[in-house]
This record gives structure tokens, sequence and C-alpha cells, in this order.
């Protein structure tokens, strides 16, 4: 597996548009984020509160999805 960086003050776009195979990932969260305007501004960390995700799982299920496992 290789080596992610991801960080928890990245935004979900830059998520999204670096990765596209996180998007299974915040959508397996029920996070509303795929298509809304705010994913642009909103950090991994906020995006984690406002949905009430536990950010920790959150961040470890997108870098296995990320490096294809």
């Amino acid at each position: 597996m290789r080596k992610v960086h991801l960080y928890p003050d990245m935004t979900l776009e830059e998520i999204m548009r670096a990765w596209p195979s996180a998007i299974s990932v915040i959508l397996r969260h029920r996070m509303l984020c795929v298509g809304c305007p705010i994913t642009a501004f909103h950090t991994v960390t906020e995006a984690c509160r406002a949905h009430r995700v536990d950010e920790g799982v959150f961040l470890e299920e997108l870098r296995v999805a990320i490096a294809g496992g």
C-alpha cells in the first residue's frame, strides 16, 4: 500500500478531486458533501463534526480507499 498524504485540514473538495475513490467513503458515512457547495470550504475536521462522524475512523477509511485497499 502506498503512503497517502491526507490531513484533517484538507477540504473535502481537495480530497475528492485528488482521489475520486474517497467519494465512496464519504457516501458510506452518509455525509451530504458530494455536490454540496460548502465542500470547497469544509475541512475533514469540520465535516466530521457537522455530520457526527468519528474523525479518526473516517480518515483511516479514506487512507485505505485512496491507497487502493
